[in-house]
């Protein structure tokens, strides 16, 4: 009887040994985990966590539904790595997801996009976000290359704003950041712009990428003659794959500025009363961003890292995976009065 049990004792303290060996390196994985980005796990949860502690509701999402643009803008950070773009009836069904999710503001961007098929595709989903969902607020980023009044007079009715991009009032600097197509004049076209939003009452949006090629310019008197309900200042991002690293297909180092130098541009237009500014701390993490996929987008750690498509889990299971910061979203003003019906605008 003697001999089983002698044989059974090493069998026994091999077992004890793997047990305590299991807990030091549980251990060792959490103290790693909290150093190399423990606060944000702390602060933020695991996706299983928060999906325990119930789903953040998608208030305001931004669409990237195509990467196609026919601009090159050097420091783009959603770019045309595939051409792909869902089916109207298939973008419709997500779309119906997210407001019975709760979401009350739907962006539309990408690349351009009023590029596909003539921005009638896009007039299609502002019609159906405004008139069949009955969204408070449907709004465009666009870079107003491709935009005809003929769309305005067909879908302008259903559009809350419309926020236009331009870095410049220099043409030539414009040249230089990639923002023109050919001769054609950004400028002029953005001001032709802002007569068809007065004309067919839909608020008018600015959006500036502050870089080291305009961060010295004073753009005070355009800005104010423009006259938006908000410009949108923003401190150029560098996102991993997408205007930075190997996968890259933008090299956007050169466009990079310190913190210094965009508080100093921000201080040049402090008078300007419809600066919103967002620096790489507050854009980081605060928008809810689809792909064309319709894949929420994490960039808490300095790339894209897609959620599965909420076509194929639901948005609850899928903005889990989001990153997103609700805090600083409502920080840097995210909630404001974006639907024109409240805005009480002169038209």
């Amino acid at each position: 009887m003697f001999l089983p049990t002698v044989a059974a004792s090493p069998k026994l303290l091999l077992r004890r040994c793997l047990g305590v060996l299991q807990r030091v390196l549980c251990l060792f994985l959490q103290v790693y985990r909290w150093t190399r980005g423990g606060s944000e796990a702390r602060v933020e949860g695991s996706p299983e966590e928060r999906l325990r502690q119930g789903a953040t509701t998608p208030t305001s999402v931004n669409y990237h539904f195509t990467r196609k643009c026919n601009y090159k803008c050097g420091f783009c950070f959603h770019t045309a790595k595939t051409s792909f773009v869902l089916p109207l009836e298939e973008a419709k069904r997500g779309l119906k997801l997210l407001k019975d999710s709760g979401m009350e503001k739907i962006n539309f961007s990408g690349g351009e996009p009023f590029l596909h098929e003539k921005g009638d595709f896009l007039g299609k989903m502002v019609q159906y976000c405004k008139r069949d969902l009955q969204l408070p607020s449907v709004s465009i980023v666009s870079n107003g290359s491709m935009i005809k009044e003929s769309w305005f007079h067909k879908y302008g009715d259903y559009l809350d704003i419309l926020a236009v991009s331009c870095d410049s009032f220099d043409e030539a600097t414009n040249q230089l950041i990639g923002r023109a197509q050919g001769r054609k004049s950004h400028i002029e076209n953005l001001y032709k712009i802002r007569g068809w939003c007065q004309q067919y009452k839909v608020a008018f949006k600015l959006n500036s990428v502050v870089n080291t090629f305009n961060v010295d310019e004073d753009m005070t008197a355009h800005v104010t003659e423009l006259n938006p309900v908000r410009w949108k200042v923003f401190q150029c991002l560098l996102i991993d794959g997408e205007n930075a690293g190997e996968a890259a297909l933008r090299e956007a180092e050169r466009f990079v500025i310190s913190e210094e130098r965009f508080q100093g541009f921000l201080d040049r237009h402090r008078n300007v009363s419809c600066l919103v500014p967002e620096s790489n701390e507050k854009m980081r993490n605060s928008y809810l961003i689809l792909d064309e996929y319709m894949r929420f987008l994490d960039c808490r750690r300095g790339r894209k890292d897609p959620s599965k498509s909420i076509l194929d889990v639901g948005v609850k299971q899928a903005i889990c995976f989001s990153g997103f910061d609700e805090k600083m979203f409502l920080m840097r003003g995210g909630k404001y009065v974006w639907s024109k019906a409240d805005m009480k605008l002169e038209w």
